[in-house]
């Protein structure tokens, strides 16, 4: 059976998801430098504010792994981000940004111009694409629950490196984890109810990955 027209329409949903996901960190990348050019302020410390949040380091996640899936070059980087449990763990991450925007923080503010654009991109559009690429192209089968603790290790790493970097710079890149504003133990509730979060969306992740995978 030609397979080629399909393989075909993969590739350029793929690539049109890795562009998108390209050029919403591209665009946000921008905004925040232009923003520090403005005020004078440190062009390294836009940088460091960039890689700051969690949307942020999660599409980069996203454009890395759909960028390899459209190299043909083989290597041990690409075996492993193209492994089915690193793609779906990738999904649970990508999800919670959405969900957790959309619920948390998206009421907080009315972006305009670019910034709407690249907050549609990083929160709304490239989430479901890569959601929707997971469901169709991601082998089945694969998960285990064992998988759920590991994938856990990305936003408790994460978690611990904001506080650090809030503690030394007192500055949170997100609201409900603000210390200063809301001090340590709302700050652990606030974030223990996004892990439980995470953890749900993950149990769904193995449970669709095994009804496919029958």
């Amino acid at each position: 059976m030609d397979r080629g027209p399909h393989l075909t329409l993969r590739q350029h949903f793929v690539s049109v998801t890795a562009l998108l996901g390209w050029a919403g960190l591209g665009i946000q990348l921008y905004l925040i430098l232009l923003g520090r050019w403005e005020l004078g302020a440190s062009l390294l410390g836009g940088l460091v504010s960039f890689f700051s949040f969690f949307t942020v380091l999660t599409n980069l996640l996203v454009a890395v792994v759909l960028t390899w899936e459209l190299s043909p070059r083989p290597s041990p980087a690409r075996r492993w981000f193209l492994l089915p449990s690193v793609r779906s763990g990738v999904a649970v991450s990508i999800a919670l940004v959405s969900l957790a925007y959309n619920l948390l923080l998206r009421h907080l503010w009315q972006p305009e111009g670019w910034q709407f654009v690249a907050d549609e991109l990083l929160h709304d559009v490239v989430p479901v694409l890569y959601i929707t690429y997971w469901w169709r192209c991601v082998p089945k089968g694969c998960l285990r629950l064992g998988h759920i603790g590991l994938w856990m290790i990305y936003p408790l790493v994460y978690f611990a490196y904001v506080l650090l970097r809030g503690d030394l710079l007192a500055a949170y890149p997100y609201p409900f984890i603000d210390v200063a504003s809301l001090g340590y133990p709302q700050v652990f509730i606030n974030a223990g109810g996004i892990l439980v979060g995470f953890v749900g969306i993950a149990l769904g992740v193995v449970g669709v990955d095994r009804w496919l995978g029958r």
